[in-house]
């Protein structure tokens, strides 16, 4: 399944981002439900989206995942018929939600038969050289069992793609989709340092059962001309069939650039 993170789209209202996801082909939305922005909030409202435009929410991200937070998406998810929840790990100073995350998620998780993942963690630092985020490698990400794979925050902590694919490849459940194109992450997927054809293909191969979003920094998407950007995300859809839906169809040299 392919999804359009909502985040790409940032500046646009939830109801044109839903139009230009139906518009572009994508199977669905992966919403970032942020509580300054009142319409990715109301389950009601979003519920009114999906059965307007067809649309379905394919996914859930919220930022620090504290139990209110966590409380208010799980309501989102019933409300919109979604089973994924992207978390963030928790600041390495906050050591109590760090054990709420370890011990009170998985409960809730079973719970709510709904999964709840969490996501490998920028490469931020404090003085330096003091990681600013706890459940930061992927030891951490392997025993909370359910897992999303950021591709520029792979490239950024300058760890090989693949191999954090194959370490986690049993507990992953979701792929944020993006390039690092010099030092600039959230990139096109077809222009930049990462091997996002390899990657896509051998995803393929595995037969990977969960959603993969694209989650583009909206500058690259040239966001504010509606033209420039349908034809991006049209593109960023095709180069997803390419690899993805329909490996078999590559030429064997193309697969191997």
């Amino acid at each position: 399944m392919l999804a359009l993170s909502t985040d790409s789209l940032h500046g646009y209202g939830l109801n044109r981002i839903f139009e230009f996801i139906k518009e572009a082909g994508y199977d669905g939305a992966d919403l970032v439900m942020e509580e300054k922005n009142f319409d990715t909030m109301n389950p009601d409202y979003v519920k009114k989206l999906v059965d307007e435009h067809g649309v379905p929410v394919l996914s859930l991200q919220i930022g620090d995942a504290t139990p209110k937070k966590l409380k208010d998406a799980i309501e989102m998810a019933k409300a919109v018929g979604c089973k994924v929840i992207i978390i963030q790990p928790p600041s390495i100073l906050n050591m109590g939600q760090t054990m709420w995350l370890k011990n009170e998620v998985p409960k809730i998780r079973a719970k709510e038969n709904i999964s709840i993942a969490l996501e490998n963690a920028p490469s931020d630092m404090i003085l330096g050289f003091i990681p600013k985020h706890a459940m930061n490698n992927i030891d951490e990400l392997r025993k909370f069992k359910h897992a999303c794979i950021d591709t520029t925050r792979i490239a950024l902590k300058r760890q090989d793609l693949i191999r954090v694919y194959k370490s986690l490849q049993k507990y992953l459940v979701h792929v944020h989709l993006s390039n690092v194109k010099g030092s600039k992450g959230y990139a096109l997927p077809d222009d930049g340092i990462l091997p996002l054809e390899s990657f896509l293909t051998k995803m393929r191969q595995d037969n990977f059962p969960g959603t993969i979003s694209m989650k583009v920094n909206p500058k690259f998407l040239q966001a504010g001309d509606d033209e420039k950007l349908l034809k991006h995300l049209t593109d960023m859809k095709k180069y997803y069939e390419t690899y993805f839906v329909h490996p078999a169809m590559l030429d064997p040299s193309d697969a191997s650039n």
